[in-house]
């Protein structure tokens, strides 16, 4: 709740530059709107492919494509990713795969996306090389601080497996059930490029569903530099654990968006009509098919 709070606390401060991206929203131009709405549809199209092309088994379709828009709605409930990771791992366990490979595969699923978002944030920065400026989203002062954690976690892993060798086994055996499951996968092409294509097609449809918002509420940014804005806010946010990113993503994005040379009070807009589309609106009817799948015991 301590995340939400501090939401809340923002929200109450900035209350005007809110008030003023509201009012915005009712300039909004409708087949943009409804085209955003399709590129949003299609994540969960991608997220299905990525999850079947990390394991060889083939899962039901139409279940696997409920599963995802149902863990959606999981994801606001815990931090970082951990309810679609619960609801995707129950439902390969449900589908008869091992507990040990559910895993592999969940993290199989993790790595591609992590790695897909990332490749798709490198090409645009080659594409548009002055898209993101780092010097206007981070606080002065804020690099060494950043390198200093970045280099101290490896080394605080390092040490921790080396005195907890218990830890150290179980790792160990699920880094080769891991790597095991990933050769078995890329053994077969379908099941390859259904994992890296789905990786790569999500946050290129997620960029694509803010840039129509942009356009729908006259945003007049390139196209390339909203899409850098908002991957390179998700990836900024990442480590910050709210549920669903609410709050962080929000503000990331706001900053990016008026880093990149949007207005503040149409940024604004556009990120909440964007929120609004991909993740208020679906919440209800996404945990509303999760209690059915909890019901029929796919998951």
């Amino acid at each position: 709740m301590l995340p939400l709070l501090l939401v809340g606390v923002v929200a109450v401060r900035h209350r005007s530059v809110l008030a003023d991206g509201f009012g915005q929203l009712a300039t909004a131009r409708w087949p943009w709107l409804l085209a955003a709405a399709g590129a949003t549809c299609l994540t969960w199209v991608a997220a299905a492919c990525t999850r079947q092309g990390a394991v060889v088994e083939r899962l039901p379709a139409r279940r696997l494509l409920a599963t995802q828009f149902a863990a959606g709605a999981a994801n606001h409930l815990l931090p970082t990713g951990l309810g679609a990771s619960a609801v995707n791992l129950r439902f390969m366990t449900v589908c008869g795969l091992p507990l040990a490979r559910s895993s592999a595969a969940l993290a199989l699923y993790l790595l591609a996306e992590s790695v897909g978002r990332l490749a798709v944030l490198g090409a645009l920065l080659i594409a548009f090389p002055g898209a993101l400026r780092l010097g206007t989203l981070l606080p002065e002062g804020a690099v060494g601080p950043l390198l200093v954690v970045a280099g101290a976690v490896p080394v605080m892993a390092a040490v921790v497996l080396a005195l907890l060798p218990r830890l150290r086994a179980a790792l160990l055996s699920f880094l080769r059930t891991a790597l095991g499951e990933a050769r078995s996968v890329h053994a077969r092409p379908a099941r390859a490029l259904a994992l890296w294509g789905g990786a790569l097609a999500f946050p290129a449809l997620q960029a694509s569903a803010l840039v129509l918002v942009g356009r729908s509420l006259g945003l007049t940014l390139p196209a390339g530099h909203m899409a850098v804005a908002y991957l390179a806010a998700t990836v900024a946010v990442a480590l910050v654990p709210t549920p669903g990113g609410i709050g962080s993503v929000e503000a990331a994005l706001v900053v990016a968006l008026v880093a990149a040379g949007g207005p503040a009070a149409v940024a604004t807009a556009v990120v909440l009509a964007f929120r609004l589309l991909t993740v208020w609106l679906p919440l209800l009817p996404g945990a509303l098919t999760l209690a059915a799948l909890v019901r029929m015991r796919v998951i």
